[in-house]
């Protein structure tokens, strides 16, 4: 890798940190690219080659994946919604619906049991929500995706 590439690479790093830290506050593509050093455009299309989804999707996943969590301990769907920086019940339960694959209040109706007694680090990873390469998805991302699976 060239230090242009890896310099880029910290750069898109610092951007998802960023996401994975502070996923309930307003965040925009702007904002996340100003914390890489890029213009909006280039960001996105530098985070979609490099990890394989847009900024936003990234982020909506990480804020599903939270309210996932929040759910099993019991909150309310919209309580979770808000919690985790949704301002939009009905977008937000959509979202939630297109990558879980049932409704929040289906998912918080389940029992989970068995996930409560794993350790943080390994219920996280089991119930990571995975979604599926999209067509439109670069094809080496969606190679390194179905590696992965």
């Amino acid at each position: 890798m060239t230090p242009e590439a890896l310099l880029a690479l910290a750069s898109l790093r610092r951007a998802r940190d960023l996401i994975d830290r502070e996923y309930a506050q307003p965040l925009d593509v702007p904002t996340m690219a100003r914390h890489a050093l890029m213009s909006p455009a280039h960001f996105s299309r530098q985070f979609r080659a490099t990890y394989g989804e847009t900024p936003y999707v990234y982020l909506m996943t990480r804020r599903i994946e939270r309210a996932m969590a929040l759910l099993r301990d019991g909150m309310s769907v919209t309580d979770a919604c808000f919690a985790v920086g949704c301002t939009s019940l009905g977008s937000f339960s959509s979202r939630f619906t297109e990558v879980v694959g049932e409704s929040p209040s289906s998912y918080a109706r389940h029992e989970h049991a068995a996930v409560q007694r794993m350790p943080g680090c390994i219920s996280r990873a089991h119930t990571r929500p995975a979604r599926l390469p999209s067509s439109r998805m670069p094809p080496t991302a969606r190679v390194a995706a179905e590696a992965e699976s």
